[in-house]
C-alpha cells in the first residue's frame, strides 16, 4: 500500500480549476519534488494532501487516512502528516522549545517531560540545539525555518510536506535548511516538497515531478526527468529555471 495514494483529484477556485486530474503514487522512504511554474497546481496539490483544501472530485489517501472533510479525522490525519510553509508562523511569545513542545502536548497529550525530550531530540536534528531557550526574534530566518521543521517532526509524522521553504531565504540559509532536507531523506522519512531550487531536486528527489496547467506533465526519476525531459514544456522550464 503506498503511504500516500492520489487518485484523479480535480480541485476548482470558482471557475478556475487548477488540478485537472492528478494522480500519483508515493511509497514510504520516497522523496518526491514538485516543480512547475507558478500557478501549475503544485501548493495546491500540497495542500490538498494534508487537507487544507477541500477536493472536488477524486480521492486522497495519506498514511493509511482518508482525507475528506470529517473534522475528526483531519485531525487524526495531520498527527501523521506535517507540513512545513514558506513563512516559519514561529509563535513570537513563546521560546523555540516551547514552540516545538505546543502541539505535542495539545493534540497527543504527552507530558511535559516527555515533550521537552522530543524538542531537544528534533532541535538536535536540525543542528539548533543551543537555541531551545532562545526567542524566534533572535534567529535567522534560515534558523527559524529549521525551527518550523523541528516543530513538525516533534509530532513524529509518516508523511512530511514542504511547499517552498527556502523561497524567502538568501543563498547560504538556504543551503542550511536543504542539508535538513537533505539529512530526513537519507534517514528514510517520506517526503513531498513543492522546490524551486532543480539542483536539489535532481540530487535527493527520488522522483520529480513537473507540472504544467494543473496536471502532471513528466514524471519519472529525478536524474533521468532533468537529464532527458521529453516535452518542450519540460525543455523549456528547466533551462530557464536551473540554477
Amino acid at each position: 500500500m503506498p503511504e500516500v495514494l492520489i487518485d484523479n483529484v480535480h480541485k476548482s477556485f470558482g471557475a478556475v480549476e487548477v488540478l485537472k486530474g492528478v494522480s500519483l503514487s508515493v511509497n514510504r522512504g520516497d522523496v518526491f519534488a514538485l516543480i512547475g511554474r507558478s500557478g501549475s497546481g503544485k501548493s495546491t496539490l500540497l495542500r490538498c494532501i494534508n487537507g487544507l483544501e477541500k477536493i472536488n472530485s477524486g480521492r486522497i489517501e495519506v498514511a493509511g487516512h482518508a482525507v475528506g472533510r470529517d473534522p475528526k479525522e483531519l485531525r487524526k490525519l495531520r498527527t501523521d502528516v506535517g507540513i512545513v510553509f514558506q513563512s516559519y508562523n514561529l509563535f513570537p511569545h513563546l521560546t523555540v522549545g516551547e514552540n516545538i513542545m505546543l502541539a505535542p502536548r495539545i493534540v497527543k497529550l504527552v507530558s511535559k517531560a516527555e515533550a521537552k525530550t522530543t524538542a531537544e531530540e528534533v532541535l538536535g536534528m536540525v543542528g539548533l540545539s543551543e537555541k531551545f531557550d532562545a526567542y524566534p526574534d533572535q534567529l535567522s530566518g534560515g534558523q527559524q525555518q529549521r525551527v518550523a521543521i523541528a516543530r513538525s517532526l516533534a509530532m513524529r509524522p509518516k508523511v512530511m510536506l514542504f511547499d517552498e521553504v527556502t523561497s524567502a531565504l538568501d543563498p547560504e540559509l538556504t543551503e542550511e535548511v536543504l542539508n535538513v532536507l537533505e539529512t530526513l531523506a537519507r534517514n528514510g522519512m517520506t517526503m513531498l516538497l513543492v522546490t524551486h531550487e532543480m539542483g536539489f531536486a535532481r540530487r535527493v528527489a527520488t522522483t520529480t515531478i513537473f507540472m504544467h496547467h494543473g496536471k502532471i506533465w513528466e514524471e519519472g526519476p529525478s536524474v533521468e526527468l532533468f537529464g532527458r525531459p521529453k516535452t518542450p514544456e519540460l525543455q523549456q522550464f528547466i533551462k530557464s529555471d536551473v540554477k
